[in-house]
């Protein structure tokens, strides 16, 4: 007797059978997806537009860039294959790779270069028009061959173009799409295919990728997950091969499972608080935002080894500066000071307030919920009332462009040239100067540091702006954290480059 199923089970059965038999030909013709987990969801994919340290793991396969850097933080080529100083070291000639094209089909060349740099100064909500501040115009000498002029030496040039804002994007495509970032097309190993927000970031290879020879997988998907345990869970399951900032807890375990491997690589940047002394009303409406007497109290109520031993597990280092202490440009002058919970008193109620409150933004991750917390417990020691405002990491970067905080947990992921540290956070009126600080004195020194090629005379003036700034605290830096990877042990070519991004070339499975 013959059986026969409803009309649609069957369509549905034949659409799984299908799928099935789609996946074991993709299977059995070499087909291969990276999945990475992300500790967030970042925000637009738009290199001119874009903010988040994970955005900059997604570009990392998405957007090619003129430059990148190395193990060692050297300068090495990208798109741009060689480059040229003038006498006076105002013009910088690039060479470019023949042979490279957009997403889209588009040619890269040298009117491309120059869209792109312009577009990074002029589109409005740039976030890069500060790092390129310097760039006056961009000439196209032939077709590959590009040619940008400044008003004055800028030494950490190259080291900008190895970033955001030496990505390159298909100038037609960026022309045509008012809405670019949700769609975005570069000119990287992988091609946008869809994103679904809080869940996936959906990657296929392009084919006509100028270094394929090195690209070993047909699709990367990125998947943000906030905690580190599921994510955790995930990578054990199988589920995902890769992920970033493994809770620190979780490390001894992971190093004695065989079945993964475990990276360290101590970052660029910091973890600090972000204090608004004066990007909005709230800066003068609290007195931690307009008494720098009450800064200095909660900086001496931190104790910042205990941070690190008890937030991170010791996996970090202990630091008061946009840079660690181990970095040649550190300014010695000004060194951690001790936790002093006395004097912190003795400085509130000098400042009329014995005990202050404030709310303390803090993005939803795991480390960051477990920082503030410690932070909390420790400031109540001498006087502050705490309160955190746990926030979804791209609302909270909103919100703090907005001026809409009174402190804020944000940790910055770095750049190889200190200067990529300092300019846009305390330059006035740029970017991603939450804090509303602005003194003419340290704009004229980070200027000066900008121009300044010689080493020597540069840690000079790093000192000075030291000096200042730190005195100011707009800024209460915390430590440096190590970047924790893990991964399955099948998963080869993996490179530890301290600005915590994993290229994808040279991966394999």
């Amino acid at each position: 007797m013959r059986t026969s199923l409803p009309t649609g089970r069957l369509v549905r059965t034949l659409v799984q059978a299908l799928a099935v038999s789609a996946a074991l030909s993709a299977a059995g013709a070499g087909a291969q997806t990276l999945r990475i987990g992300l500790a967030e969801d970042p925000d637009v994919l738009d290199p001119t537009l874009a903010r988040t340290f994970v955005g900059r793991i997604v570009f990392a396969s998405l957007c090619d860039k003129l430059f990148d850097v190395d193990e060692k933080l050297a300068i090495v080529p990208q798109l741009a294959t060689s480059y040229q100083w003038s006498p006076d070291n105002k013009v910088l000639t690039l060479k470019l790779r023949p042979g490279v094209t957009f997403h889209d089909g588009q040619k890269f060349d040298a009117a491309a270069v120059k869209f792109n740099i312009e577009r990074h100064k002029n589109l409005a909500g740039s976030n890069r028009r500060g790092e390129l501040l310097p760039v006056t115009s961009v000439e196209v000498v032939d077709e590959l061959t590009a040619k940008l002029t400044l008003t004055a030496p800028f030494a950490p040039l190259l080291s900008v173009l190895a970033d955001r804002a030496g990505m390159m994007v298909s100038p037609k495509a960026a022309q045509d799409n008012p809405n670019f970032g949700a769609k975005p097309v570069c000119s990287g190993p992988f091609k946008f295919s869809e994103r679904v927000a809080q869940d996936r970031i959906v990657l296929e290879r392009y084919p006509n990728y100028w270094n394929k020879d090195a690209i070993h997988f047909d699709k990367v998907i990125y998947q943000p997950i906030v905690d580190a345990t599921v994510r955790l869970a995930n990578l054990r399951s199988g589920q995902l091969d890769f992920i970033e900032r493994v809770a620190s807890s979780d490390i001894a375990a992971l190093k004695s499972d065989s079945r993964f491997n475990v990276a360290r690589i101590t970052e660029l940047g910091y973890q600090g608080i972000t204090i608004n002394t004066g990007k909005s009303e709230m800066a003068q409406k609290n007195p931690l935002g307009r008494d720098p007497r009450v800064r200095e109290a909660l900086e001496l109520s931190i104790d910042r080894g205990g941070i690190v031993q008890v937030a991170v597990d010791g996996e970090g280092e202990a630091g008061n500066q946009w840079l660690s202490p181990a970095n040649t440009f550190y300014a010695k002058n000004v060194p951690i000071p001790k936790r002093n919970i006395e004097r912190a008193k003795a400085l509130l109620k000098e400042a009329g307030v014995p005990n202050p409150s404030f709310t303390l933004m803090t993005p939803t991750t795991s480390d960051g919920q477990k920082v503030a917390q410690v932070i909390q417990a420790m400031a109540k020691e001498a006087g502050f009332d705490i309160k955190i405002q746990s926030t979804e990491f791209a609302t909270s970067l909103n919100l703090a462009d907005k001026g809409q905080f009174e402190a804020y947990l944000l940790n910055w992921s770095g750049r190889a040239d200190p200067d990529g540290n300092l300019f846009s956070f305390y330059g006035c009126k740029q970017p991603l100067n939450y804090s509303g600080y602005c003194k003419p004195e340290v704009d004229e020194l980070l200027t000066k540091s900008r121009s300044t090629l010689d080493p020597a005379l540069r840690g000079k003036l790093f000192d000075q702006i030291a000096a200042q700034v730190l005195k100011d605290r707009p800024i209460v830096y915390m430590y440096h954290r190590k970047w924790l990877w893990a991964y399955n042990k099948k998963l080869t070519g993996v490179r530890t480059i301290p600005d915590g991004l994993m290229r994808v070339q040279g991966l394999k499975m």
